[in-house]
């Protein structure tokens, strides 16, 4: 069986047109294609920034929106999955967000990869109404929220962030329960119980190699201590920029305990972009 492979565009701008990159990627039998997303960045923060505190790229603050660069790749292909890299969710509101999460389902017949995240920059999300000391119980509620849209003819809520009456929310997503819920964050118990618990799937920034595969022993206990099955978790990296370029690192990585690898793109011209594609598919795809 081969490998699968996915791959993570930081900057899916017109400069590097995403409809053109997923399109190239599925032809070249990629698994899965990736954006971020950073709605805002304020101009001064004092929160550290995850991957480098003292080196906060430009990238930041000039991503184009997730599920409009998603629609747009849903657009040029009909296999490759399509993921959210993560989505920021407490910082929307849900009965907007799972609309735009339906939707592009709908156009793609199911292929939405729903990758999900509470954020951590303080500043961005409170701006944008998150509170932000209990992120990740809005970030619960918001989820939860969005699966009554989605399976619901007629849903209401009555929760500590969110209300309303009984309303119609459609297209729905292919799938009643939703696309697949996969976690952002290192591996740690705490975001390992949230994937067991309401997930199905974990999509950490591999910092390193041991870290990863400390959190998937992580995750195998977790999953063993609520009865349920490791093998119902798709489990599936991020590499940092410039890593994993090789057999061997893909290798590696799988034996550590991914399911899949995602690589980031470096190249930042729909061109220059399309030849990296080709470099890593004679490279990782045999």
């Amino acid at each position: 069986m081969k490998p699968k492979i996915g791959v993570f565009q930081i900057l899916p701008d017109r400069r590097a047109d995403p409809a053109i990159v997923a399109q190239t990627a599925e032809a070249l039998g990629f698994h899965s294609y990736w954006v971020p997303e950073h709605a805002i960045m304020p101009l001064a923060f004092a929160s550290d920034y995850v991957g480098d505190p003292g080196n906060v790229p430009d990238y930041l603050w000039q991503m184009p929106d997730t599920w409009v660069a998603l629609s747009r790749a849903a657009a040029t292909t009909e296999r490759i999955l399509l993921g959210s890299g993560i989505c920021l969710v407490p910082e929307h509101n849900p009965l907007l967000l799972a609309k735009q999460v339906a939707s592009v389902d709908h156009y793609s017949h199911g292929r939405v990869l729903f990758g999900i995240g509470a954020g951590w920059n303080r500043e961005e999300s409170e701006i944008l109404g998150v509170d932000f000391d209990h992120r990740w119980t809005q970030t619960r509620e918001c989820v939860e929220v969005m699966r009554k849209l989605w399976a619901e003819d007629a849903p209401s809520h009555d929760g500590r962030y969110y209300k309303f009456p009984p309303l119609r929310s459609y297209p729905k997503p292919e799938c009643p329960a939703g696309p697949p819920v996969m976690f952002g964050s290192s591996g740690s118990p705490r975001v390992c119980k949230r994937v067991v618990t309401w997930g199905q799937g974990w999509i950490p920034v591999m910092s390193s190699l041991d870290e990863f595969a400390a959190g998937c022993r992580e995750l195998e206990a977790a999953c063993a201590a609520a009865g349920r099955d490791r093998a119902s978790v798709h489990v599936a990296p991020f590499t940092l920029e410039g890593q994993c370029r090789t057999r061997a690192d893909r290798d590696r990585i799988l034996a550590a305990g991914a399911d899949e690898v995602i690589i980031w793109l470096v190249a930042k011209e729909t061109a220059a972009v399309q030849d990296e594609l080709h470099q890593l598919a004679e490279e990782m795809l045999d």
